[in-house]
């Protein structure tokens, strides 16, 4: 089995910013274990953080703000990486020697998941680490990142890792004991819900912002990547990175060696009937929308039941400002998204396609707004 193993900056981070050693100590302690049955990877954040703490230390101006300074600034951010970066890795090399493991550092950027010959060289380098015993450890390359061109979280990146790898299993540790009915922290009524057939509208809408503000993801983020990996037929779980052996009791739970009415480790999110391809996973869920296009429901009933190209005809109206290639979503006359895509067709030049036949465009316009190829139904 894969197992590909998420801990957030909350979870190896100290208050303030910093590196939680005891926290990578119990995560490589209980990975050992994990280790010795199975291909595991883990997609690390805290990076920045990590760099924040140092900088601090020898220049506080720099860091004037604290934890909003440097989300705010994302040259700042980028330059904290850099800083942290190593530390991090190294404390992770320190934690898993200790427990007889190596790990090694794998640095990706979106590209490598766009483009198909970077995907398969980024997939045989991971999975040959794994092979031969060495626990990668992953993080988006910060650094040097475009702030137009990258994952946004550590989240996503998880799950298009888990993707990649074919992984049988996503483990997203957090703060929290998993996903529950409302904000824990702010509703004292609130339940965990330990197993999620499908994501849907209503349950994205329990999903929070960050639990902290170096923290790029939160539950949203979280839940996002479950959907993500659901997509990809990759059962997931989000669980609490603090519980006593909770890889091993997520592991038991998922390959049904859990025990009945044992306390609940967290929430199961269950493989997608319908899986997505990578780059229409990447486009469904990786890619920031720049603009929307609102269709009428003829066009809604094509593009859902026969999975057609988006015609401009079917087109009412466009919201924001896109150029061809940006992605934009899809969405009813109500204003429910139930599609993206790749637009083929720029905004600044609506009023030569919005609502028109392809019969009547001009010679330089492509004929469909959004071409099926490029095109993802988010509607079961």
């Amino acid at each position: 089995m894969i197992v590909v193993v998420k801990i957030g900056t909350s979870s190896v981070t100290v208050p303030g910013g910093g590196i939680d050693s005891s926290a990578i100590a119990k995560l490589a302690s209980e990975l050992a274990g994990l280790a010795l049955h199975h291909k595991v990877v883990v997609v690390s954040s805290g990076a920045v953080s990590a760099g924040a703490a140092v900088l601090a230390a020898v220049s506080r101006g720099a860091v004037e703000g604290g934890e909003a300074a440097w989300t705010a600034d994302p040259a700042l951010s980028q330059a904290l990486s850099a800083i942290g970066q190593h530390r991090l890795m190294r404390v992770y090399d320190d934690a898993f020697a200790a427990v007889g493991l190596t790990v090694g550092q794998v640095l990706l950027a979106p590209t490598d998941f766009a483009l198909r010959g970077r995907y398969l060289h980024a997939r045989a380098t991971l999975l040959r680490l794994a092979e031969i015993g060495i626990v990668p450890i992953v993080n988006e390359n910060d650094a040097i990142a475009d702030d137009e061109i990258r994952f946004g979280d550590n989240d996503r990146l998880a799950a298009l890792v888990a993707h990649l790898l074919r992984a049988d299993l996503l483990v997203l540790l957090t703060d929290q004991a998993g996903l529950f009915s409302a904000d824990p922290r702010t509703d004292q009524h609130a339940t965990l819900i330990e197993e999620v057939a499908e994501v849907d509208h209503e349950l994205e809408s329990v999903a929070g912002g960050p639990g902290s503000k170096s923290a790029r993801g939160g539950m949203a983020s979280k839940l996002a990547a479950a959907k993500m990996a659901s997509w990809s037929g990759v059962t997931s779980v989000i669980a609490a990175a603090d519980r006593p052996q909770v890889l091993a009791d997520v592991v038991d739970l998922v390959t049904g060696r859990r025990a009945p009415g044992e306390a609940a480790v967290g929430t199961v999110f269950m493989p997608h009937a319908r899986q997505l391809s990578a780059r229409k996973l990447w486009i469904a869920f990786a890619l920031r929308p720049s603009g929307r296009l609102v269709v009428d429901e003829g066009a809604r009933r094509a593009l859902v039941e026969q999975q057609s190209s988006l015609l401009p005809a079917g087109v009412i109206r466009i919201e924001g400002r896109f150029s061809v290639d940006d992605a934009v979503e899809i969405c009813d006359a109500s204003g429910l998204v139930f599609a993206k895509g790749i637009a083929q067709l720029p905004s600044d030049r609506a009023a030569d396609w919005v609502g028109r036949r392809s019969s009547h465009l001009p010679e330089d316009l492509r004929a469909e707004a959004v071409h099926r190829d490029d095109l993802v139904v988010l509607v079961a």
